[in-house]
This record gives C-alpha cells, structure tokens and sequence, in this order.
C-alpha cells in the first residue's frame, strides 16, 4: 500500500545524518557492481510498524549522490535525484507502489518484498521483508532502516499492550504530543498500528485548555468563554479538569471533552456521573478522558471507571525499540 503519512523529510535527514557524503566503508570494501540480498527478521514477538516506509527509504539510498573525488564539507540533505560523479541532479526518484501483504516494489537497482503488513502481530523469526539490489547501497541504508522500523514497531508493540489491557471496556488509549522531534506524524501512524487513537497531531488543530491556560485566563470559565469567543467554530474544545470542582464549572460553560488529570479512581467514577447527569439534563453529551500516571498495571482499574479514552504519553516517549535484524538472505 502507498504511504499513509509524508515522512520524505525525515528519511532525507536520517539519511544525510548517517551517510552524508558517502559510506567510506562500503565503499572502499564492496565493488559497485556487486548484487546482493538480504533478510529483516524478527527477533521477538512484536507488532510491526514501519515496512511501508521502506519503499521510499531505499529509493532515497538508491538515488543518493555518488561520493565526489572531494569529500563535500556538508552533508547533501535534499537528494531529489540520482546524482552523478560530480553531484549533478540526475534522473527523478524512482516511485512504486507496496501492496499490504506480499507486496513487491521496484525501484531502479532495488526489490522490495513485504512479507507481513504494518499493524500485524508476528513472533520471534518471522521474515519480515526481503530487500535485494546493489551491495553499497543495501549496507548504507541498513541502519536508518532498522532504526525506523525497530522504534516504530516499539510503539505499535506497547500501543497494543495498553489496547489488550483494556479490551471489553469503553475506555479507547490515545497518544499525546509527547512525541521524539520529528517523528510525531510516524509515531502517530504507528500508535494507529497497534490499534490505538490519535490525540490531536499539535496545537493547530484542536483546542486543549490546560491548567497553565487557566491560571493566565483567570479560571476554567474564563479560558473556554475566551476560545469561544476567538475561535472559529467546529474546532473540539477540551478542558483539562484538576478537581471535580473545576469539571462542574467546565461543564456549565460548555465544552466537548474533559480531560480529568490525576485524579483517583474514585474521583473519575463520580466525574463520570457527573457528566452523564450533565447529559441527561442538558442533552450535551461530552467526553471524558483520563491521563496522569497511566501504566500497564493501572490502566484496566481507570478503564473501569467509565472514562470515554486514557491518554498514555508512554506510548510514544518511553516505548522502547524491538529487536529486529537485518542478514544476508
């Protein structure tokens, strides 16, 4: 399948981070026409994450300019096409399509072959993908790859775990914005994977009140009658509530969601009831979200309470990288 989400800049970048002007190694050990293929394999059970990324990666390293007699002094960082001796633009990158399972991609000099789709659950010595073509270029675009597939597969894996923890509830975990920079938009993608949801991706697209929104704006009535009156209309207005009562208040003002921060189970069962009293009377229906100190150990007791969705910044900023391997096939 085609990429879900545009991460062209940051292939580019880990790219000139780690090749910059040439694999010196690959290079000097391994002749330009020698053809070779190899294996990425998992090492542990997992859910998979990042293969769809492969395609454009290792048509990035495929195209990435040949090493000039002198060394350039910066890292090429925009290789929009495959360059010559001398660093001249080239021929466009390759595109191709990757089909979801068994999915085959072609680019110039490069096979790539998806065994298994992003979001599947594989164990210890499943194949995951085959990538044949040029030696160097295989070798120099080993690292990135395993790096991205290896991080992004953590995040599926440990998104799923928080999922497993609370299956038959009502409670749906949600990522935040406490993301590695620059891999937000992959992260979220990966978090999808493992069968979570997607908070909003940054500050531009939804509205979240928080507690240090509040203490400037004067209180919770303050801050949500000031969005309402600077904010065009259709955007989600959430309200992060401290204290049951600061939720009485964020529910006579008016708002979509209530995020209940660090609050005992205790505390979410009645600021549930709460709203589901506010609904009865009113006919607005607003959501409720926990967060604060979520665990795997924790998770199902909050889930129990009621809660609509329970946001994890684990998910994405403390997941820790599988074990994946990549060996000549």
């Amino acid at each position: 399948m085609q990429s879900p989400i545009d991460i062209s800049s940051l292939l580019k970048a880990a790219l000139a981070e780690d090749i910059g002007s040439g694999d010196i190694t690959s290079n000097a050990t391994i002749p330009q026409s020698m053809q070779t293929c190899f294996a990425m394999n998992a090492r542990a059970e997992m859910v998979v994450c990042g293969l769809v990324f492969l395609p454009e990666l290792f048509a990035m390293v495929d195209a990435w300019p040949m090493p000039s007699p002198v060394a350039p002094k910066s890292a090429p960082t925009s290789p929009e096409g495959r360059g010559n001796a001398n660093g001249e633009a080239g021929e466009p990158l390759p595109s191709g399509k990757v089909e979801k399972r068994e999915g085959r991609f072609s680019g110039e000099g490069m096979a790539l072959t998806l065994h298994v789709a992003d979001g599947d659950k594989v164990q210890a010595g499943t194949t995951l993908a085959t990538i044949s073509g040029p030696a160097r270029a295989l070798l120099s675009g080993e690292r990135v790859a395993l790096n991205l597939v290896q991080q992004l597969s953590g995040v599926a894996t440990l998104t799923r775990r928080y999922v497993d923890a609370v299956a038959g509830t009502n409670a749906q975990i949600l990522d935040t914005r406490k993301t590695v920079l620059g891999m937000r938009a992959a992260q979220k993608y990966a978090v999808r994977c493992g069968g979570g949801m997607n908070h909003r991706m940054g500050l531009y697209d939804a509205v979240l009140i928080k507690d240090n929104h509040i203490a400037v704006a004067g209180g919770v009535a303050q801050a949500i009658m000031a969005v309402k009156a600077s904010v065009v209309k259709g955007i989600t207005i959430e309200v992060e509530c401290d204290t049951l009562m600061q939720l009485d208040e964020a529910l006579a003002t008016g708002c979509d969601t209530v995020l209940l921060d660090n609050m005992s189970n205790e505390q979410l069962r009645e600021a549930v009831a709460k709203v589901d009293a506010h609904k009865r009377a009113t006919g607005q229906a607003v959501k409720t979200e926990a967060s604060g100190n979520v665990s795997l150990a924790t998770v199902r007791g909050i889930a129990e309470t009621g809660v609509d969705y329970i946001s994890v910044g684990k998910l994405s900023h403390s997941a820790v990288a599988v074990d994946i391997g990549l060996d000549e096939a």
